[in-house]
């Protein structure tokens, strides 16, 4: 004859269900961690710098060159490390860049000191398909820029952490705050939605140039 198993009633107060399993801290909002979601040009450029002189060798030079570019085309960090040197003409000084989130392509020009770094970069790594590698040789992560860009804000004295994604609203402030039409803002930051766009018309201190006189 099979034992019989007897379950015993659990004491009051103390019913496990789903409602009473410990849940993860909340994520704090982003008004909490940073006091704008864009950088400034001063402040790009403060990043660039920090991050030549905080490292050595090919990784300081790696490290300054993504900020500039990422910055230079508004790019998210998923674009920025899948870049390839098939969508740089160097000859021509012009950057195919792809979308990602269902945004539109797009051709860009490459500025003088975006073509300096590049060739820079490729003569540091004369092998492979990405432009932004390893010092072993593999494609640098999005895990990995994150967190470079995080240490090199804080290396150069920034008060909150930053991150990737205010490098590209760096790019929408900037082209608003000088005077380029949202339309066109739209195009060179891939935006599918014009919405997406006028936040950074919004932001724009130009706008409100000429309401007072002296």
């Amino acid at each position: 004859m099979a034992a019989q198993v007897i379950q015993l009633p659990l004491p009051p107060g103390d019913t496990v269900n789903a409602a009473s399993a410990p849940r993860p801290p909340r994520r704090r909002p982003n008004a909490a961690l940073r006091p704008r979601e864009h950088l400034t040009p001063v402040e790009i450029e403060k990043l660039i710098a920090t991050a030549r002189a905080r490292g050595r060798g090919r990784c300081a030079q790696r490290d300054a060159a993504a900020i500039l570019i990422a910055f230079s085309h508004g790019l998210r960090v998923s674009e920025l490390v899948a870049l390839r040197w098939s969508q740089f003409d160097l000859t021509d000084g012009v950057v195919h860049v792809s979308r990602r989130k269902n945004g539109r392509p797009s051709t860009q020009p490459l500025r003088g000191s975006e073509l300096r770094a590049l060739r820079r970069l490729r003569r540091l790594w004369p092998d492979g398909q990405f432009v932004l590698q390893t010092e072993s040789g593999d494609p640098w992560t999005e895990a990995g820029f994150r967190k470079m860009l995080a240490r090199t804000g804080e290396a150069a004295g920034f008060p909150w952490p930053v991150h990737p994604h205010q490098l590209r609203h760096a790019t929408g402030y900037r082209l608003a705050n000088d005077g380029v039409d949202t339309r066109t803002i739209q195009a060179y930051l891939g935006h599918a939605n014009i919405s997406h766009t006028t936040i950074y018309t919004e932001l724009a201190a130009n706008r409100f140039v000429g309401l007072w006189r002296d």
